[in-house]
């Protein structure tokens, strides 16, 4: 049997093209493993707060995007003491962090 998923990499390097062309800061802080890594998503209002998501699969198999501290709206510095601690338990994981002020998950 054979996984027919698209390689993280790929997927991330086509929305970082995409979204580059249209000015949005959007920049790679831990890289994954290539070909089947999940994603940390920090979206940052440039103001000290920011929404912080990750992808999840539900009983079907469909990776979706949950807040990864259960609120939806988090201090920076507390996204980023969760992003280092997820990054050393799951050397497999992406973080990419957006500057966007509204915060839109660009990935849905």
């Amino acid at each position: 049997m054979t996984d027919s998923r698209i390689p993280t990499h790929l997927w991330l390097e086509a929305k970082i093209r995409e979204l580059s062309s249209q000015g949005v800061g959007i920049y790679v802080t831990h890289k994954g493993e290539k070909m089947g890594g999940l994603v940390l998503l920090k979206l940052s209002n440039m103001k000290g707060v920011c929404k912080l998501l990750t992808q999840q699969r539900d009983i079907d198999g469909v990776l979706g995007w949950v807040n990864a501290l259960n609120e939806e709206i988090i201090e920076e510095k507390r996204a980023d003491d969760y992003i280092v601690r997820s990054a050393s338990r799951d050397p497999d994981l992406w973080v990419i962090e957006i500057e966007s002020v509204a915060m839109l998950n660009p990935f849905e």
